[in-house]
């Protein structure tokens, strides 16, 4: 590999990122014609795959470092998760290609693109200014995006409330940041660490802080509310990446934080520790319990991914390697399987004309390929074998199991095999149930090329995470040694 500065090596995809961005504001005014909305989606898709690539040939870090100054932290971990987001981007704007009022305008790349940029320096951040600029720069583009639609009313009130609580809970977020800055006299993260050396009434109060903004990005349970009025209206692309790539930054950056500035060895893990685990149960529980009562597919999924929210909290509570690594495969398989299951709604909302989950009535005879990836990526969900979301929960079981956090791995269980009955309900009417009073075969959902590849590399993905373990958690283990 060339010999490259570590600062440049360090925001090397960010940096690509950027240039697909301008491509896409240099060449949108030559195109005016009927496939422009196509040149603009496979621009920015084939950027990030370009992005991708580049990266795994150029920018694999070896051992940790520093990059500007101490504001970047150049490792494993950070690098992981860079790819998984530059991924799921690559997805979504697949998905975004034939979605209306997305696909037509450039602005709607740029904003993803933007948001894009912002979670990669999230997962890298290792200073409190640093952290807090890529917390906004991710959250003001997908305040817009969740808004996009501005003829559907639902979409505004997403966008309104997403706008709403997310300020909030950043304001409280800094207001955190700052305390900690005025007690620590600095905003590097190694530097903060040395000055917590117990649990005090102050410290709690730093940790409810951040809890309050971390939690709100990750839909943990209280700072939930926003997450299923935004999901249903906001466009399903936007609302699938914003329950995967934005998730997997907000954990990024909770994990990252919590090993750094509040370690083991200051005697304060027990305590936030106890936190996190009840937090993990009432998200599990709560998440679960009320997806059972949904009729509404994209509400179902957003009270499922609140629940999986819970399950990923319990690699953050182990706090140690296993733990971790759990935590980034968790991730990579949720992120797989989570988009598939928002590009599937995508799909058949655009034929079917509704987001109820009875409106899936017949699926199974109507568009044999789109169920087969439904089923593949609703037992992911559900965390059954051979797929990926097995393996995660069994990482993730098994860090809590290593720590002696057994009881909360079983209510972890019991929550699994809670979230099995309404995962399973929606494959029912897919597969067992009739189109009332219509010929099925006149009424097929037909898919596009776009979504015929985005949907085939997700379910062939959640496969071979399920399948093929080893590489894929050798990557999560790298990542964690980073932390440790």
């Amino acid at each position: 590999m060339p010999a490259f500065d570590v600062n440049f090596l360090a925001i090397l995809p960010e940096v690509m990122i950027l240039l697909v961005g301008i491509l896409i504001l240099v060449l949108d005014p030559f195109w005016r014609d009927e496939h422009r909305r196509l040149r603009l989606g496979w621009l920015t898709a084939g950027g990030l795959t370009v992005t991708l690539a580049a990266s795994l040939l150029l920018a694999v870090p070896g051992e940790a470092a520093s990059a500007f100054g101490g504001m970047i932290r150049y490792d494993m971990f950070s690098f992981a998760l860079k790819m998984a987001f530059v991924f799921g981007a690559a997805i979504t704007a697949l998905f975004m290609m034939d979605s209306p009022g997305l696909s037509e305008r450039p602005e709607s790349y740029l904003l993803l693109l933007a948001a894009t940029i912002g979670m990669s320096l999230m997962a890298a951040a290792s200073d409190l200014v640093m952290l807090y600029l890529a917390v906004e720069t991710t959250s003001i583009p997908m305040y817009v995006l969740a808004g996009f639609l501005l003829n559907d009313k639902k979409s505004t009130e997403a966008g309104f409330k997403y706008l709403l609580f997310g300020a909030m809970t950043s304001a409280i977020m800094l207001y955190g940041l700052s305390l900690i800055y005025g007690f620590a006299g600095s905003t590097h993260y190694s530097v903060i660490s040395w000055q917590f050396t117990g649990m005090t009434p102050f410290t709690l109060g730093l940790i409810m802080l951040l809890v309050v903004g971390i939690g709100f990005k990750i839909s943990l349970v209280p700072f939930h509310f926003w997450a299923p009025d935004t999901y249903e209206g906001s466009p399903t692309p936007i609302a699938g990446y914003l329950s995967t790539a934005s998730k997997a930054a907000g954990f990024a950056v909770l994990v990252r934080l919590f090993i750094d500035i509040f370690p083991a060895s200051a005697g304060l893990s027990g305590q936030w520790q106890w936190i996190l685990a009840i937090i993990a149960v009432l998200t599990m529980t709560l998440g679960n319990l009320v997806a059972l009562a949904q009729t509404n597919i994209k509400r179902l999924l957003a009270y499922s991914s609140i629940s999986h929210a819970g399950y990923a909290l319990i690699g953050v509570v182990a706090a140690n390697e296993l733990g971790v690594a759990g935590v980034v495969f968790y991730l990579i398989a949720y992120i797989l399987t989570n988009l598939a299951a928002f590009g599937i709604v995508a799909v058949a909302a655009q034929t079917l004309g509704s987001d109820e989950i009875r409106a899936y009535d017949g699926l199974g005879r109507r568009s044999p390929y789109l169920a087969l990836a439904m089923l593949i990526a609703f037992l992911s969900l559900a965390g059954m074998p051979p797929f990926g979301g097995f393996v995660a929960k069994v990482f993730i079981f098994m860090a809590g199991i290593q720590t002696g956090w057994l009881w909360l791995v079983l209510v972890g269980i019991v929550n699994s095999v809670i979230s099995v009955y309404y995962y399973l309900t929606v494959l029912k009417y897919v597969y067992l149930y009739r189109l009332e009073g219509e010929n099925e075969a006149e009424f097929p959902v037909v898919m596009s090329r776009p979504f015929v590849i985005a949907l085939t590399i997700l379910s062939v993905g959640i496969i071979l995470v399920g399948t093929i373990v080893a590489p894929w958690f050798g990557i999560s283990t790298e990542a964690a040694k980073a932390l440790f």
